[in-house]
């Protein structure tokens, strides 16, 4: 009994650094990503950081730590970036649609909108 009382308080301390700056039951929730250009801007900057510490020899707990609360950011840019991509392959379409009946009001005014967000992801 005493080893395992050990074991789990060994385990307890050693966890402790990694999320230290989660509360207990709780979770991280990383930056928000409200619009389409802050999703991207998340998304290339928490990826950077992603790659900077992936870039050392070793990882200690605290770097694994930090990983594990950047993917929260991360995840939310992607959600975002994820949700702007479908809408845009939507007005995609009506540009796809209204160029084969010719409806030149109908693929001017969904291919403004649709390269406005394209231009977001890729200048």
């Amino acid at each position: 009994m005493k080893h395992l009382l050990c074991a789990a308080l060994c385990t307890g301390l050693l966890a402790t650094p990694i999320l230290a700056e989660e509360k207990p039951g709780t979770h991280f929730e990383g930056e928000p990503s409200d619009s389409l250009a802050e999703a991207v801007a998340n998304f290339s900057k928490y990826n950077q950081e992603l790659a900077d510490l992936l870039a050392k020899d070793e990882l200690t707990r605290r770097e694994i730590g930090e990983i594990h609360i950047l993917t929260y950011s991360l995840e939310n840019a992607l959600e975002k970036i994820e949700e702007d991509v479908e809408e845009m392959a939507e007005v995609l379409e009506e540009v796809h649609l209204g160029s084969e009946t010719s409806n030149v009001e109908r693929v001017r005014s969904n291919g403004e909108i649709y390269l406005e967000s394209a231009r977001t992801l890729i200048p």
